[in-house]
């Protein structure tokens, strides 16, 4: 029986797509998967026992990747599972800033007598604008921004995208009337609202800054519902200060941008509904199981993607590499003496992943320079 730690709280519809296989434990150190939200994980000392870790979210900042991969942990998130969460929250942005609404709730509330009067009198002070035939820039066409992309032009904005990874599933699923740019400096001058969608990298902290923020229009608003990082504070609150954007909505509170003028914060709440955390548990779940019993990589951060499908009665042998251009090649010396049913493998930066599938039985692995890890599978193991 394999152990699962989890972290944080893990909605119990997830968890209870594990099979008879699994148990959930206390003990991070000696599980064979991990599942997390939000915790720190940085300082964390992972067992030899850790095979994987899912993250069910996207962001995956809070998880050690590289210190993993070296480890040969596959660290997994869950990419789409909480997009429409935060879709619908980044429109009810568009309109927080378009229609003055965080300023009207705190003054309508603090009305004692004479309401009815008091509203008509002073509604005026409200007074916002229509999204409707504005312009919306979306920096980040992935899961989440294809979603706010299409649902503001539903909405009757003219959608203008940038992302310099914009892959082939995106582009199907993207409205034709979004037009991409291949230059964040053709999107900004010609948006009224810019919403950031892209992941939190080294490449990408402090992207939005002085930089940028001279090139928007000094009435645009600026929305961030991914991560804090990606926006310099510094940059930012000069930009506000000297009107060269209007406004900045975000999802992310900080020490340095509470209680400041022309910001309305929300309280990380992207993913809180009770639809994504269960959507999320289930994708992660889910990957954790297929990696553990079958050695697929679906969803990796820190490793490629490969896929024999089910284990099906055969052995199967996983091998993890580091520095090697052909991780087949590599594997497939590394037990040729079996009889190979089936191999397959691929790269991602530097670290390699190979899945052996085998009748023969597997009773040792030989130990070669630039292995990571070997794994050996059997479907009567479980």
């Amino acid at each position: 029986m394999y152990k699962i730690a989890t972290l944080n709280k893990i909605s119990p519809v997830g968890l209870s797509h594990l099979s008879d296989k699994y148990m959930i434990s206390d003990e991070v150190s000696c599980s064979s998967g991990i599942l997390v939200r939000s915790q720190d994980m940085h300082e964390m000392e992972l067992g030899k026992e850790v095979l994987a870790i899912a993250r069910a979210g996207a962001g995956v900042n809070n998880i050690p990747l590289d210190k993993c991969a070296d480890a040969g942990i596959v660290v997994f998130n869950t990419p789409g599972a909480n997009a429409n969460a935060v879709k619908e929250l980044v429109i009810a942005g568009l309109l927080l800033s378009a229609r003055n609404i965080p300023a009207a709730l705190n003054w309508v509330g603090d009305l004692t007598e004479n309401v009815g009067k008091t509203v008509e009198k002073g509604k005026s002070q409200f007074a916002g604008s229509e999204i409707k035939g504005k312009t919306l820039g979306v920096i980040g066409l992935g899961a989440i921004g294809v979603l706010v992309a299409n649902a503001a032009s539903d909405l009757g904005m003219k959608v203008i995208g940038y992302d310099p990874y914009f892959s082939t599933k995106s582009a199907l699923s993207l409205y034709p009337t979004t037009e991409v740019k291949a230059e964040i400096k053709d999107v900004l001058p010609l948006c009224d609202y810019v919403t950031i969608h892209v992941p939190a990298m080294d490449s990408t902290k402090g992207m939005f800054n002085s930089e940028l923020f001279s090139l928007m229009k000094d009435s645009a608003v600026l929305l961030n519902f991914s991560r804090d990082k990606l926006v310099n504070e510094k940059d930012l609150l000069a930009a506000l200060e000297e009107n060269q954007i209007s406004r900045y909505v975000t999802d992310f509170p900080t020490d340095g941008i509470i209680g400041k003028d022309k910001i309305i914060l929300l309280p990380h709440l992207g993913a809180s509904t009770a639809e994504a955390e269960d959507n999320c548990a289930t994708m992660a779940v889910e990957q954790l199981m297929d990696y553990i019993e079958n050695g697929n990589i679906t969803n990796s951060v820190n490793f490629p993607a490969v896929n024999l499908g089910p284990i099906n009665g055969d052995n199967r042998i996983a091998v993890i590499t580091k520095g090697e251009p052909n991780p087949i090649k590599l594997a497939a010396a590394m037990f040729a003496d079996l009889s190979i049913n089936a191999i397959v493998g691929n790269v991602r930066g530097e670290y390699g992943y190979a899945l052996i599938s085998t009748k023969d039985l597997v009773k040792s692995a030989p130990k070669v320079d630039g292995v990571v890890r070997v794994r050996v599978i059997q479907p009567d193991e479980m």
